[in-house]
């Protein structure tokens, strides 16, 4: 019983904190247009993990995609600046899908 409670209350610490994000993902109204593993709009947030993996400067590179808008990397359509998202938001955006992986 105790090792069913520990393993239960360790996959509740790991998931807990991406589901916020994706619920933050969500308000933004950013899963309009991504889903996390599939193409809609815009890429699976795993593709976008995949092509900024290992590089130093993806949160900051990406939270400044969220927040002005970016074009041309990923296709003809455009992503829009997202106005409703501050600073801090796009950055905890920014590394969640960062580790979607």
């Amino acid at each position: 019983m105790k090792r069913a409670l520990f393993a239960l209350a360790a996959l509740t610490a790991v998931s807990a904190p991406a589901l916020a994000d994706q619920a933050l993902a969500t308000s933004k109204n950013c899963m309009a247009c991504h889903a996390v593993d599939k193409k809609l709009v815009g890429p699976a947030y795993k593709d976008v993990a995949l092509k900024y993996s290992g590089q130093k400067d993806a949160v900051d590179k990406l939270s400044a995609k969220i927040l002005k808008g970016g074009a041309g990397v990923w296709g003809p359509v455009p992503m829009p600046a997202n106005a409703q998202v501050n600073e801090a938001e796009a950055k905890k955006l920014a590394a969640w899908i960062l580790t979607l992986k």
